[in-house]
């Protein structure tokens, strides 16, 4: 049976009260998934994650080169899943019922499959804050590795990452912040994003408005979010709605310059109100 929406919102508002590594990455991906086919169950999509997860528990692997490998023959060998190169910039690829159906999505969705197989198995690995294209990182000891799940989970070195930079900013400079752990309610953001900022692109901020707020739903501490909210509800025309995210984001603001610039968000939605 396909879950209504109010018990959908009300599990995703649950996550925010969660510690972040205690976060199921794949099951909120699937709940926010969920939103956009709401006569679709869900059990069958819990049942695919549970199995990935014992397939790679059941593999008893422990050395880093064994767990890639395990990895690589679960989720791209056994289970087919590979980047999808040829409609890249398709909605699907960022929703998780679809990635699964479709066995194909973007990099930070395949990225949250091999995740949370990792989690269900205890093997500690993270997403990266690399820009452009996700990355996640596996750890054994003191051993460590980037993997790219977009590409068939092949082992990116820090050359290839500056190869990456220079593809797709023009630029070799591998900065220390590129790869450091980014937090799971991250990597659902950026998930999230990818929805958002096509939406943008093709001018439809109604859909946009729907996905920022859905971000909020589970990571309600997002000053740049209730930023964005608030800037896309007033070019809506929605300036109660405008105004209660620009509050948001004046009392969440880290610093005197974001308030000050939340102050003047509020000042001029209120003058376009009178």
């Amino acid at each position: 049976m396909a879950p209504d929406r109010e018990s959908l919102e009300q599990q995703l508002r649950a996550v925010a009260d969660l510690p972040d590594h205690r976060i199921p990455i794949g099951r909120t991906a699937l709940l926010l998934a969920a939103l956009d086919r709401p006569r679709v169950a869900l059990e069958r999509y819990w049942e695919h994650l549970a199995q990935l997860g014992e397939d790679i528990r059941s593999s008893g692997a422990e050395s880093l080169d064994d767990r890639i490998a395990v990895l690589q023959r679960v989720l791209i060998g056994t289970m087919g899943y590979a980047g999808d190169t040829l409609t890249y910039d398709d909605e699907q690829n960022a929703n998780m019922m679809r990635v699964i159906d479709r066995r194909k999505g973007l990099p930070v969705a395949l990225g949250i499959l091999f995740l949370d197989a990792a989690d269900s198995a205890g093997w500690p690995m993270v997403g990266l804050t690399f820009p452009f294209h996700f990355l996640v990182r596996l750890e054994v000891g003191a051993d460590r590795v980037a993997i790219d799940p977009f590409n068939g989970g092949t082992i990116v070195d820090s050359g290839g990452m500056r190869a990456m930079l220079k593809r797709f900013a023009g630029e070799a400079d591998l900065k220390p912040e590129f790869y450091q752990p980014a937090s799971r309610r991250d990597v659902l953001v950026r998930l999230q994003n990818n929805i958002k900022s096509r939406a943008v692109q093709a001018g439809d901020l109604a859909r946009a408005s729907e996905v920022l707020r859905r971000i909020l739903m589970f990571a309600p501490a997002l000053p740049f979010s209730w930023r964005e909210l608030a800037s896309i509800e007033g070019h809506l025309g929605n300036l109660r709605d405008a105004m209660a995210a620009a509050e948001h984001y004046r009392r969440l603001a880290p610093n005197d310059a974001m308030r000050h610039e939340a102050a003047k968000l509020l000042q001029n939605l209120k003058s376009r109100l009178n």
